[in-house]
């Protein structure tokens, strides 16, 4: 699977990651090691899953974190957006 990240501020991206994980683990497991990963490369706090971005993430294998699902940490950002590019 391949994921992609990527800050939005005002309209334009400010920063953006690609995470690749061809391994044997589910895809849920796979979602949380990218998001994993990408936190890390962005030193981010990880996201909190509301019920609104879980069902976004369902329907459209794409995501917005605000930051409401940052809790205790102050985004410098719009948004964090996360989706599935490529599945197994």
């Amino acid at each position: 699977m391949t994921f992609w990240a990527r800050e939005w501020k005002n309209n334009h991206m400010l920063r953006d990651y690609t995470v690749e994980d061809y391994s044997t683990d589910t895809r849920t497991h796979k979602v949380f090691h990218a998001l994993d990963e990408i936190c890390s490369a962005f030193d981010l706090t990880h996201p909190q899953w509301l019920e609104s971005t879980i069902r976004d993430f369902k329907k459209h294998s794409r995501c917005r974190f605000t930051q409401d699902c940052f809790v205790g940490e102050e985004i410098e950002f719009d948004y964090l957006e996360f989706q599935v590019l490529e599945e197994d």
